[in-house]
């Protein structure tokens, strides 16, 4: 069969090169096709389900909220791991699901089981949703919003928010291989009534009272129509609030014939809901910025390109002195990726076309051989496009071209020994006579080396066979290597034997090249020495032993790592404070660190950014004394101080450190979120430790932390902060509630309203709408005693302070529970130097 083929090609060569043509085309067109990414996606088939509670704690969010999803889902088709955090107001469960389950499937049984958990979670709990369809390179684009130099006092961070959610946000809708935008940073804005309690107390009010005046004074409604003049008049009542006056004016009672509106117990102005996080850039405060998430199996380079398309289009939309910028870009290390990437294959395909022209002493020859690179990579290209193969860096990067030219190399240098006999020296072939010599080169050649095409084929078949994060590394270079020999098999049995046919003529005389004298060289010096080993036969295989010996006992001495870590460009690090700490606190700290690093690295560093707790959508559940913070590098060439990325790392490191009471562990953008997508843990390395006492678990992992600090090769060592959340507990005693006939519903709604805000409307402003929230003024909802001091209404109209019912007391909780599989676990982080 092998015959035949070679047979047909050299006979019917124009068929030949059409194909070959067409090989071209489709290849070319594939390679626009293929997706293409700088490393691939090894996120395992998650699906999150985020529940926010923002005035419910650590242990109520994991028993009413976390519990429950868990449960719910335990069970559920090919679910092979269930991992949960829950904090102060927050559950993120992560429900992992078996690769051969797809992406929508998962979805639906998981929107199924969230059915009956919404019906298990008490009123007013929160309500259970899943995270967008996206993975771990989702996040191809984060940008800010930036006030240009000289309107700095035309926007604030309120503005700005507004902006990002209300023009941003929405003109990126509907755009193709875009899943989601998440919005961080900036005071998101409310209608704000602030409540002066004393006026209220002097008044015989409460704060029910307010709630109760404005839900019942912001609405519109319709009367039907009435017929007037052979004409339909349609009736419409207007009465939403539409401004701080309207909001003003709106009447709460009569006493005794007095109208008390809401302006005379509160102030009413521009608010912003309780914040869990924060954005901080370049040391200059607050900012304000989103992250543009892809939808899981889109091509990265293509979403992108779109993304900044519409950035352009969204630029012009908005007000005057507002730009967005990009600080975190994933084509610039797709990029950087792929041009290194091309480079090596450039430089590689050059040695080797190089190398067969010098040693084959036949430019022709060298070239065509030389050519099946290109060829094979082009029919590499075709197979990826049609089987869904990414294009990065494992995929190509692994390509041998070596191994690739083997069989066209031994084609095109048997046809040129038979040239190069000296009844053909001088003399001029005709076609007949050079299809024979190309078929006898090609077809004694091709029988032996096919099958040794065939076995370096068949050595990736295990590969093929791996599963989970090493199938998705592994695969992908195994089927692009696997789809090139395929090519360039098909190649040696075709476009070969015939190209040697048209092309590869006998020489004109028989004077040497410079290959032939560099070969015959080589063999004196390589006569001697195998002679002597087939003399030495015991010597020479007693020697190899030893060489395996040593090779083996020196591997096991050799450090190992899953993968070579890549230069992503950019670091990343994470900023730990102590837990508890406020936000300001931590916002005022992040931005003293920016500062720092943008004044002793005014070369080496372009800007520097700080995402501080949760984003809008809260997928990366971090508490608000943990900062993870981008640093964004310049060109290479202009820096000063360091002369490498790990130098400046090291020196970064050692700047910071004057800060105190702030930890650093320090890594890169992607790396960071791989890590904690993969497992829920941003360390290197991790101890597990499971049980049901909190306080215990926190003992051990502390103890464990000790015991591993100071070992060779830990970078650095983190025991899960669980515990140590400051909190003021309301314990409300039943005996004196039956005494006052009062219950705990009542009194929750109003200690929740009263600090936290609850929302007693919408106000519009055209088609954006924003909170109306009643809450204490920030004077008496700043310590403990405002919490003893709220007054209550009694049945028979009378108020009482809540100290009377509830003892109020400083009680520290825990900072988070964290879960695997349903049981309650912390850990210990170990990063690797």
């Amino acid at each position: 069969m092998i015959n035949s083929i070679i047979s047909f090609s050299i006979k019917n060569k124009a068929l030949i090169g059409l194909m070959t043509v067409g090989l071209i085309i489709g290849g070319i067109y594939s390679m626009t096709k293929v997706p293409l990414d700088a490393v691939p996606d090894i996120t395992n088939n998650q699906v999150l389900v985020i529940t926010t509670a923002p005035n419910l704690g650590t242990e109520d969010i994991e028993q009413f909220v976390t519990y429950q999803v868990e449960l719910a889902v335990a069970n559920l088709p090919d679910v092979t791991e269930i991992r949960s955090v829950s904090r102060f107001g927050l559950s993120v469960v992560t429900i992992v699901f078996k690769d051969k389950s797809g992406t929508y499937l998962p979805r639906q049984l998981v929107s199924e089981a969230l059915v009956e958990v919404k019906e298990k979670i008490p009123k007013g709990f929160g309500q259970p949703f899943m995270a967008p369809i996206s993975s771990g390179l989702g996040e191809i684009y984060q940008y800010t919003l930036e006030v240009q130099p000289g309107y700095d006092t035309v926007y604030d961070d309120m503005e700005l928010r507004a902006m990002q959610d209300w023009i941003v946000k929405r003109q990126m809708a509907m755009l193709p291989g875009v899943v989601e935008i998440n919005s961080f940073g900036g005071r998101g804005k409310q209608y704000e009534v602030a409540v002066n309690p004393d006026k209220l107390r002097s008044m015989g009010l409460t704060i029910s009272d307010l709630f109760e005046s404005l839900e019942a004074n912001n609405q519109n409604t319709g009367g039907a129509y009435i017929e007037k003049n052979f004409q339909a008049n349609f009736i419409r009542g207007e009465g939403l609030m539409r401004s701080l006056d309207d909001i003003k004016n709106t009447l709460v009672t009569n006493i005794d014939g007095q109208a008390v509106f809401i302006r005379d117990v509160a102030e009413v102005k521009f608010g912003s809901f309780v914040r869990y996080g924060a954005f901080t850039k370049d040391g200059k405060g607050e900012a304000v910025g989103g992250i543009v998430m892809m939808l899981k199996g889109e091509n990265s380079n293509d979403v992108i390109k779109a993304v900044k398309e519409r950035m352009e289009l969204i630029q012009k939309s908005l007000p005057e002195g507002v730009v967005i910028k990009s600080f975190l870009d994933r084509s610039r290390l797709i990029k950087s990726t792929t041009s290194t990437v091309a480079e090596n294959l450039s430089l590689g395909a050059l040695i080797v076309i190089f190398v067969l022209v010098v040693f084959l002493g036949n430019l022709r020859g060298g070239l065509i051989v030389a050519s099946t690179i290109p060829l094979a990579l082009l029919f590499a290209f075709i197979m990826m496009n049609l089987f869904g193969v990414w294009a990065n860096l494992m995929s190509l990067g692994a390509i041998d071209f070596g191994i690739l030219v083997d069989g066209a190399v031994i084609i095109v240098e048997s046809m040129i020994f038979y040239l190069h006999s000296n009844k053909y020296i001088g003399k001029k072939l005709d076609a007949a006579k050079r299809n024979e010599l190309a078929y006898n080169s090609s077809s004694k050649m091709m029988n032996s080396a096919f099958f040794g095409q065939l076995i370096i084929l068949i050595v990736f078949i295990p590969v093929l066979a791996l599963q989970g994060v090493e199938g998705k590394m592994f695969i992908p270079m195994a089927m692009t290597f696997g789809f090139a020999v395929l090519g360039v098999i098909v190649l040696c049995l075709t476009y070969i034997p015939m190209m040697a046919s048209v092309f590869l003529r006998p020489p004109k005389t028989d004077k040497k090249t410079f290959g032939d004298k560099a070969i015959a060289g080589l063999e004196k010096i390589y006569e001697p020495v195998i002679s002597w080993a087939l003399r030495r036969r015991r010597i020479v295989i007693l020697s190899a032993l030893v060489l395996l010996i040593s090779g083996g006992f020196f591997f096991t001495r050799l450090g190992a790592e899953f993968i070579p870590q890549l230069d992503e460009g950019d670091f990343a690090f994470q900023a730990f404070l102590k837990p508890g700490t406020s936000l300001s606190e931590v916002i005022n700290a992040s931005t003293r660190l920016e500062q720092i690093l943008m004044e002793n690295f005014p070369d080496e560093i372009e800007s520097i950014q700080s995402r501080i707790g949760v984003a809008d959508l809260p997928m990366d559940p971090m508490p608000i004394d943990i900062a993870d913070i981008f640093v964004i590098l310049k060109p290479e060439e202009n820096w000063t101080k360091a002369k490498s990325k790990k130098e400046l790392v090291d020196m970064a490191r050692e700047e910071v450190s004057v800060l105190p009471g702030i930890n650093f562990e320090f890594t890169q953008p992607i790396e960071m979120r791989f890590n904690e997508l993969l497992t829920g843990i941003r360390e290197d390395v991790a101890i597990k430790l499971y049980g049901d006492d909190l306080e215990v678990l926190a003992d051990k992992a502390e103890e464990i932390a000790g015991l591993v600090t100071g070992i060779d090769g830990v970078a650095g060592v983190k025991a899960e902060a669980t515990r140590g959340l400051p909190q003021i507990t309301v314990l409300y005693d039943r005996n004196k509630l039956g005494v006052y006939g009062l219950n705990i519903k009542d009194l929750n709604t109003v200690v929740e309203s009263a600090f936290s805000g609850g929302v007693a409307g919408v106000i519009y402003e055209g088609e954006r709408m924003f909170d109306l929230v009643v809450r204490l003024d920030e004077e008496h909802r700043s310590g403990i005693d405002d919490i003893r001091n709220i007054f209550v209404n009694l049945p028979d109209s009378g108020q009482i302070p809540l100290k009377e019912v509830a003892d109020i007391s400083y009680q520290p909780g825990p900072m988070q529970i964290g879960r695997d599989n349903t049981n309650r676990r912390t850990y210990v982080g170990i990063n690797v130097e």
